[in-house]
C-alpha cells in the first residue's frame, strides 16, 4: 500500500480512536456504564463490532473490549487475533477506524445528534429486508457512497443522475471545505430518499459508517454467517455486496482511514484528485485505489472497477429511464397533468390476439394529447397493451399486466401507483418540458415488454386512450376479463397442478435458501406467485424458477412430498433434508431476509402472531420484528418462526398442518386495516365469523400476559385448541 496512503489512514484512524476513547470516557462520567447504547431498528446491536468480534454492545460499559481492541489494531496485530486481509498497518487502522466511527455515532444517538439534519442517520434493519428483493433481482447492481462535494452543483447532479440510470443506490454525505453533496444536490432540486435511491447519511465523514454497517449486516441477514466470523463476513461483502467509494474533492486523513477500512471489505475508492493509487489486485477484486480527473467518466470507472455489472435500459423517450426512478414521487405543485386518482377514470389492460390483428411497434393515441392540457388538470387514461406469440398464454396476461408500473415508474418524472381500473398516473412538469408526451408511455411498454418477455411474445401493440367515449368501451372489456382471470385463480388448489415453482433468486445473498411456490403459497417476499414462476420458467428455462414434481404425497396435512424434499436437498446444498408447506412447526421452508411479514409462535397463547417488517413496537412474543428477524433468516430452518409474504395469511392452506387461520391470535393494526374484508371473507369460510375481532393487535396486547387474558376474555378458538407443544 502506498506509503502517503498508509501514513494518512494511520493518522486518522489515531485520530478517530481518541475520538471514541474520550466520548467514552464523558459519557461515563455524565450517564456511568449502565445506560443502554444501541442504534434505532436493528437486531445487530453496533453492526461493525457484532460481525466482526460477535459482542453485543447493549450498555455503554459493553463498548470496553471494543475500543480495546481498536488500541490493538494500531499495532501489529497477532496472527490469533481477528483474521482481516493483510496488507499492512494501514489495513488494521481501518478496521480501527470502522469500530471507533461506529461508537462515536452510536454516542451521538445517545446525546441526541443523530441523525443530522435532512440526513437519514443510521440505516434500520427495516429497510434492509424491504431493499431485500431488488438486492437478489438485480435491480439494484450496485452501491455508491459518496464523501465530499463535486466542484459545481451541476456536476453534482450528473454524477448522481448517471448513476442512477445504472440503478446504482447512492449513498450521500461527507463535506470538502465546508460544502457537502447533500445540500448540492439539495440546491440541484434532486429528490433525495429511499425511493429514489440516494440516501444522504450525514454531512461527516464519521457517518460514513452508516452505509458500511449496512453492508456488513448483509452477511449476517441473507448470508446466514455467524456474528464474530470476521474472515467469513469481510468476505461476503466482497464477494456479494457490489459496493465502492467515490471521494469527491481533498482526501484528508479521516477519509482515507475510512477508505482503509471499506478495503477490507471489498470496497475500492475512486477520488476525483491526485492523490496516489493503489493497483495491484489483493483485497478488492480489482484495484483498490484508482483516480478519475473526468467527472464524465467518473460513473463508468466506478462501475469497471468495483465490477459491477449493469445494464442500461435502451428506451426511445425524451428523459432518463432507470429503475432508481421507480420511487420518485410527482408532487401537486410539480405536475404538469394526472390520470386516475380522484379526479378522472384511468385503467391499464393487457390482452392477447391472434398474431394477425398486431402490428410490432404501433403506438397509437387516441384523445388529445397532454399539450392540451391545462396545468395541474386531470385527463382520463386508458393503457391497452395488446400481445401476440406463439409460446403467448392466457395466464400470462395479468403478469405483464402487472409490470406496466415498474416499467412506467421508470421514467424519470412519472408517477404510476395500482392496478387495473385503480391507477393513478402523473407526469411532472420537468418530464413535459423535455417533451414527454403520451406517446411515450407506448414507447416504454413497447420496449421493455420484448426485453423482458422476448421469449414467448413477438409482436405488441400500444394504444393510449385520453378521448372518454373510446375509453369507455374498452373499459368494459377489461373490467369482464379481470373477473374471468380472478375466477379462474381463485379456482386453483395446490392439488389441481402436478409442477410446484422454486425459486432461487435470493440465493445471491442466502445461499442455501430457495422458495418453494405452490398456487396457495406465493413467495416469502410476496413478489412471485406460481403464475410468475410459471411465466419465467418459459422466459428463461435455465433462470431461477424451476418445475418441481410433487411426487409422492408423503403428509397432505402439513404439506410433504417426496419430489419437493428432493429437490429441496439438492439445490440447499444439501443442508435441508425435510421441509413442509404447510407447517410452522414441523419442518417448515426456510428465509432469506427479504420476508414482508413473520410468524412466530407465542407457546403462552396456544397460537401463533403474524408482524410486518413497517412495525417498529414490540409483539407478544418478548421480540420486535428486527429481533425476530435476526433469528429467522440467512437461510435457516427455524421451526416455530417463519418468514412468508402478506397474502400468505389470506389462502386456504395458511399454517394447515398448524391448525390453519384459527391459531392466529395477534398481528398489528396496520396489517388488520390492509387485509380488511378479504381477511373477514376467509374467516368466515373458515366457519369462525368472529375471529377478526378476536385476534389481538398492539392497542390490546403487547406482552403474552396480557395477550392470554385477551383471548380468554373473547373466547379466541386457539384457547381450546391442542396444544402445539
Amino acid at each position: 500500500m502506498s506509503k502517503i496512503i498508509a501514513a494518512a489512514a494511520i493518522r486518522g484512524a489515531h485520530e478517530l480512536v481518541r475520538q471514541a476513547e474520550a466520548g467514552f470516557e464523558k459519557a461515563r462520567a455524565s450517564k456511568g456504564e449502565s445506560v443502554a447504547i444501541g442504534f434505532p431498528d436493528t437486531a445487530y446491536y453496533l453492526p461493525m463490532a457484532y460481525a466482526l468480534m460477535g459482542l453485543e454492545i447493549k450498555t455503554l460499559g459493553d463498548l470496553k473490549p471494543v475500543l480495546a481492541h481498536t488500541r490493538e489494531l494500531l499495532g501489529v496485530v497477532p496472527q490469533d487475533k481477528l483474521w482481516f486481509p493483510y496488507l499492512g498497518t494501514a489495513l488494521d487502522a481501518g478496521i480501527a477506524t470502522l469500530l471507533s466511527e461506529e461508537i462515536i455515532c452510536v454516542l451521538r444517538y445517545l446525546d441526541g445528534t443523530e441523525p443530522q439534519k435532512d440526513c437519514n442517520g443510521f440505516f434500520s434493519d427495516t429497510i434492509l429486508r424491504t431493499l431485500g428483493i431488488q438486492l437478489v433481482d438485480g435491480r439494484l447492481p450496485g452501491f455508491a457512497a459518496i464523501l465530499g462535494a463535486a466542484p459545481n452543483v451541476e456536476t453534482a447532479v450528473s454524477i448522481v443522475r448517471e448513476f442512477q440510470k445504472r440503478s446504482i443506490m447512492i449513498f450521500a454525505g461527507s463535506t470538502t471545505h465546508g460544502v457537502s453533496i447533500i445540500d448540492q444536490l439539495k440546491e440541484g432540486k434532486v429528490e433525495m430518499g429511499w425511493d429514489t435511491y440516494i440516501v444522504p447519511y450525514g454531512r461527516d465523514t464519521i457517518s460514513g459508517i452508516y452505509p458500511l454497517n449496512w453492508a456488513i449486516r448483509g452477511a449476517m441477514t441473507f448470508g446466514g454467517i455467524q456474528p464474530g466470523d470476521a474472515r467469513k463476513c469481510l468476505l461476503y461483502c466482497k464477494e456479494r455486496v457490489f459496493a465502492f467509494g467515490l471521494t469527491l474533492g481533498e482526501v484528508d486523513d479521516l477519509k482515507y482511514a475510512t477508505g482503509a477500512g471499506a478495503i477490507n471489505m471489498g470496497f475500492p475508492i475512486i477520488a476525483d484528485t491526485e492523490i496516489p493509487e493503489i493497483l495491484p489486485t489483493g483485497i478488492c477484486t480489482y484495484e483498490h485505489v484508482v483516480r478519475e480527473l473526468d467527472h464524465a467518466k467518473i460513473p463508468a470507472r466506478c462501475i469497471e472497477v468495483r465490477g459491477v455489472k449493469v445494464t442500461v435500459s435502451d428506451v426511445d423517450i425524451p428523459v432518463p429511464y432507470s429503475s432508481a426512478f421507480e420511487g420518485e414521487r410527482v408532487r401537486r405543485e410539480d405536475m404538469h397533468v394526472e390520470f386516475g386518482g380522484k379526479y378522472s377514470t384511468a385503467f391499464e389492460f393487457v390482452r392477447m390476439r391472434p398474431p394477425e390483428q398486431i402490428e410490432d411497434g404501433r403506438i397509437e393515441v387516441i384523445g388529445p394529447e397532454v399539450d392540451t392540457a391545462k396545468v395541474g388538470s386531470a385527463m382520463p387514461l386508458a393503457i391497452l397493451v395488446e400481445v401476440a406469440g406463439r409460446e403467448m398464454q392466457e395466464d400470462f396476461e395479468s403478469i405483464i399486466e402487472r409490470q406496466i408500473h415498474l416499467l412506467l415508474n421508470n421514467a424519470m418524472g412519472v408517477f404510476h401507483m395500482g392496478q387495473r381500473d385503480q391507477i393513478w398516473v402523473r407526469i411532472s412538469k420537468g418530464a413535459f418540458a423535455s417533451g414527454f408526451r403520451l406517446q411515450h408511455f407506448g414507447k416504454i411498454l413497447h420496449a421493455r415488454i420484448h426485453a423482458l418477455y422476448g421469449k414467448i411474445i413477438d409482436k405488441v401493440k400500444v394504444t393510449i386512450i385520453s378521448d372518454q367515449k373510446a375509453f369507455t368501451k374498452h373499459m368494459e372489456e377489461a373490467l369482464r376479463v379481470d373477473a374471468e382471470r380472478d375466477a379462474r385463480v381463485a379456482g386453483m388448489t395446490d392439488e389441481s397442478v402436478d409442477d410446484f415453482y422454486s425459486c432461487t433468486l435470493c440465493q445471491s445473498f442466502a445461499p442455501n435458501h430457495l422458495c418453494v411456490i405452490s398456487p396457495e403459497r406465493l413467495g416469502l417476499c410476496g413478489a412471485y406467485n406460481w403464475l410468475d414462476g410459471k411465466a419465467a420458467h418459459r422466459l428463461n428455462p435455465a433462470g431461477g424458477n424451476q418445475p418441481i414434481k410433487k411426487g409422492r404425497v408423503l403428509d397432505p396435512k402439513t404439506g410433504k412430498w417426496e419430489g419437493i424434499n428432493a429437490f429441496v436437498y439438492t439445490h440447499s446444498n444439501r443442508a435441508i433434508e425435510d421441509v413442509s408447506l404447510y407447517s410452522l412447526m414441523d419442518a417448515p421452508m426456510t428465509s432469506c431476509g427479504c420476508f414482508e411479514c413473520i410468524l412466530a409462535l407465542v407457546p403462552e397463547a396456544n397460537g401463533f402472531m403474524i408482524v410486518n417488517r413497517e412495525y417498529s413496537g414490540m409483539t407478544p412474543c418478548g421480540m420486535s420484528f428486527s429481533t425476530l428477524a435476526g433469528s429467522v433468516g440467512g437461510g435457516n430452518q427455524t421451526p416455530g418462526f417463519l418468514g412468508v409474504g402478506r397474502l400468505y395469511l389470506l389462502s386456504r392452506k395458511f399454517i394447515y398442518g398448524d391448525g390453519g387461520l384459527g391459531r392466529l391470535v395477534w398481528m398489528p393494526k396496520e396489517l388488520k386495516e390492509f387485509y380488511g374484508e378479504r381477511l373477514v371473507a376467509r374467516a368466515r369460510d373458515e366457519g369462525l365469523p368472529n375471529l377478526i375481532e378476536q385476534i389481538a393487535d398492539e392497542s390490546m396486547a403487547t406482552s403474552a400476559e396480557e395477550l392470554v387474558e385477551h383471548l380468554a376474555r373473547v373466547g379466541h378458538p386457539a384457547m381450546a385448541m391442542a396444544a402445539l407443544i
